[in-house]
């Protein structure tokens, strides 16, 4: 089992759960993050004031999944996150060693 993590734009939340869910996961967690990279901040007025905004808001998702599905599921993030500007996101691959289903103890790939 592989863990997979994606950083990407708030407004490609609906489509790449959407294609992930056509390609056959299920679980996923979506939450609100703000982060800095090569996109760098940007520059607004508020209230007369030059402000420099250096975290940009973004979408994070984790979802864990079977080995056999690792390769499908970053090319499906990676097609469907991406509009070719600075700032669409990184994916990320890391191992689970255990997974348990709290409500009924059951281990293994089979929860996913």
């Amino acid at each position: 089992m592989k863990k997979v993590e994606a950083v990407f734009r708030h407004e490609k939340v609906n489509e790449v759960r959407d294609a992930l869910d056509a390609i056959g996961i299920k679980g996923m967690t979506f939450s609100e993050v703000k982060g800095c990279g090569h996109q760098k901040g940007y520059t607004e007025t508020y209230r007369g004031a030059k402000v420099t905004i250096h975290l940009r808001p973004k979408i994070k998702l984790e979802t864990v999944v079977d080995d056999s599905l690792v390769e499908k599921a970053v090319a499906t993030i990676e097609e469907v996150a991406r509009t070719g500007e600075i700032g669409d996101g990184k994916i990320f691959v890391s191992p689970i060693e255990q997974a348990r289903r709290i409500r009924t103890g059951e281990a293994g790939p089979e929860i996913l």
